[in-house]
């Protein structure tokens, strides 16, 4: 294949037929998905583990490329989920008739081609084709050649139950993933409507760089836990240590634990052994680093400033000491990415301060930034985490996959 304007020409065209599906339409295609992945539960384990053979087991990518059987299951109940929203296209915004006579109706509309390029992440490709099915939008989907088999089945499972129901299969299309073409895909105004990135930062700024079709940004998740003096140290110790070992590869995964001076000694007592039973490598500023190494903490290196702002998506995390509230928000300014920030903390007022303060996609007080995400937020899943302020921040969801189309009724009138 030398080009892929076939196959972005062939998405264009998948948009009327999207459109036309009725809500009671497009649940029925996403229920028989959902029951085409129950159904093909061994299958898909086997093609996953064709693309899990090519990765070593160090690769902190492996986890987030790994479909067990709960996940698919966790995939199929998300479908199900989704077609139990309400479709967010073709709602009256707003309504009313001009002085002339002009009856002027705002209403919401599919975005239209919705192209999303994506890094190790199968699951992606079941969520996304699901939200653009329920949405009335069409996607082309740019997975990440470690996903390769996987992607090739899942999407083959996706264009059958389409076909299954009489519909153009180009609604859902997978792209190759060789680079050569990604110049065409990000140029393709005519044919494109948005891009969505999503996995490392690298991976984003180059879509943003050479992108001429409009991007949104699901960016990559610097995100920190701040324990407060007033702090209960052990509900402290077990927030951190869900925040870093539950899925460290995943983007609201702690990267950075900020704790103030006066607490710093009891609370590390407390969470270096829990930190240790998972073999978390600690990057330590120099008064933490003490107490560490006093602790014998085995997995310890002392911090350089890279490693604060890093985002490690890995058994990782940095320790950063500081004397109050105002000096822990000043690092978290410096060094957040806005994805997903946390406060531990009995004081109400700096819990209040830190929501209103703290800019960031989702901010927490007493929780684990493990909670940002769609399907808990009750979105039925997402694209990603966007951490952009235009059009969409936080989990980009259904909800966010339209945009506003003016509609004016007239009798003749004449300006």
């Amino acid at each position: 294949m030398e080009s892929i304007q076939s196959l972005l020409e062939q998405a264009s065209q998948a948009t009327i037929a999207v459109k036309l599906l009725s809500d009671d339409e497009k649940a029925d295609i996403l229920k028989s998905l959902a029951a085409k992945i129950r159904e093909k539960t061994d299958t898909i384990i086997a093609e996953n583990k064709l693309d899990l053979d090519r990765m070593p087991d160090t690769d902190p990518k492996k986890d987030r490329l790994l479909l067990s059987s709960i996940r698919i299951e966790d995939l199929a109940k998300s479908v199900e989920d989704i077609a139990a929203l309400p479709d967010p296209s073709n709602r009256l915004l707003s309504e009313r008739i001009l002085d002339n006579g002009l009856l002027v109706q705002k209403i919401t509309v599919p975005l239209g081609v919705v192209g999303v390029i994506y890094e190790s992440r199968p699951n992606v490709t079941i969520d996304v084709a699901a939200l653009c099915i329920q949405s009335g939008n069409v996607c082309l989907l740019r997975g990440g050649t470690d996903a390769f088999y996987t992607n090739t089945y899942l999407v083959a499972l996706i264009q059958e139950v389409l076909a299954s129901f009489d519909l153009d299969v180009s609604i859902v299309q997978l792209l190759p993933t060789d680079r050569k073409f990604m110049p065409e895909l990000l140029t393709a105004t005519k044919y494109v409507d948005i891009l969505i990135p999503r996995g490392s930062q690298q991976l984003i700024d180059y879509v943003r760089e050479h992108a001429s079709v409009p991007v949104i940004e699901t960016g990559a998740g610097v995100c920190h836990t701040y324990v407060e003096a007033s702090a209960d140290l052990e509900s402290a110790a077990n927030i951190v240590t869900n925040a870093k070992v539950s899925r460290p590869s995943v983007c609201n995964s702690l990267d950075t634990v900020i704790a103030e001076r006066e607490i710093l000694e009891p609370l590390l007592s407390l969470l270096a052994p829990k930190l240790e039973s998972y073999e978390v490598e600690i990057f330590a500023d120099p008064e933490s680093y003490t107490i560490l190494k006093q602790l014998n903490y085995p997995f310890l290196r002392e911090a350089v400033e890279d490693d604060f702002g890093r985002e490690f998506l890995d058994f990782k995390c940095s320790v950063k000491t500081v004397g109050g509230f105002d000096e822990a928000l000043k690092h978290i300014r410096k060094f957040s990415s806005k994805h997903s920030e946390a406060i531990i903390s009995k004081n109400m007022e700096y819990c209040e301060r830190f929501l209103n303060e703290v800019d960031a996609a989702a901010v927490f007080t007493n929780a684990s930034t493990r909670f940002t995400d769609g399907g808990v937020f009750g979105l039925g899943a997402e694209i990603g985490i966007s951490t952009q302020k235009l059009h969409a921040r936080g989990p980009f969801a259904l909800e966010k996959l339209v945009t506003e189309k003016w509609i004016i009724r007239g009798q003749g009138q004449v300006r």
